[in-house]
């Protein structure tokens, strides 16, 4: 039986590069999104390249902690080991904390930080009883470093960042490698309608492939962080 990984987020950007590196590499894949034809589509685009995976969608709002149980149950109705939890789902506004809008925080809260902490909490006990397993959290750049118009989302990345640290110490004694991904800007959605040219952006194709050659890696080794920016520095 093939491997399977949960990438939340992933009908777009990192999250979509993810799936189609791991599946490439022999994975079936769980994933969830807000909108139910992009996820339609993923379907139909994946089992068009990889013929040989499995992928198995639902819709799911992971800012409701209602919906991330939902989608939680979801994954482990599949009754499958779940070999890899990558924690992608986020989004960015720019903003300032002086005067970006009433309740950007906490929403930006519920969706780029308590979405990872709820579901690590639902599907790692397995993990934990296998003593195998691997969690990648996508930060950010911004986990690490503060910058203008960072804001709220600068705040929820700092909290992200310490989150995977903590869970790291937590799962050393259970053999669960974690990891925390942090990218600088990547040519995405979130980046659409920016004037600058595509080569001051990294790919995310070059984010999923350095996350699969950490999972790579033999269980004596772990890649505590991947640090990766634009060769040209960061916008």
């Amino acid at each position: 039986m093939n491997k399977l990984i949960v990438v939340t987020g992933g009908t777009k950007g990192i999250g979509r590069a993810i799936i189609e590196t791991f599946a490439r590499n022999g994975f079936d894949v769980v994933t969830c999104a807000r909108n139910a034809q992009d996820l339609q589509q993923l379907q139909r685009e994946i089992k068009l390249a990889f013929p040989s995976i499995q992928l198995f969608a639902r819709q799911a709002d992971l800012s409701k902690k209602e919906e991330v149980n939902r989608f939680a149950g979801f994954v482990l109705g599949l009754q499958r080991n779940i070999d890899v939890l990558v924690n992608n789902t986020g989004y960015f506004v720019p903003g300032q904390i002086h005067n970006e809008p009433e309740g950007t925080l906490e929403n930006m809260m519920d969706t780029n930080l308590y979405s990872a902490y709820y579901l690590t909490r639902h599907l790692i006990s397995g993990m934990m009883e296998r003593k195998d397993g691997y969690v990648f959290n996508i930060c950010s750049i911004a986990s690490i470093m503060a910058y203008p118009n960072g804001g709220a989302y600068s705040i929820t990345k700092f909290a992200l960042y310490g989150l995977t640290k903590v869970l790291r110490e937590e799962m050393k004694p259970f053999g669960i490698r974690v990891t925390a991904v942090l990218p600088g800007a990547t040519l995405t959605a979130s980046w659409e309608g920016v004037d600058l040219p595509a080569e001051r952006f990294m790919k995310a194709e070059d984010v999923a492939e350095s996350m699969y050659n950490a999972f790579a890696l033999s269980r004596q080794s772990v890649v505590e962080e991947i640090l990766i920016r634009p060769q040209l520095g960061d916008l």
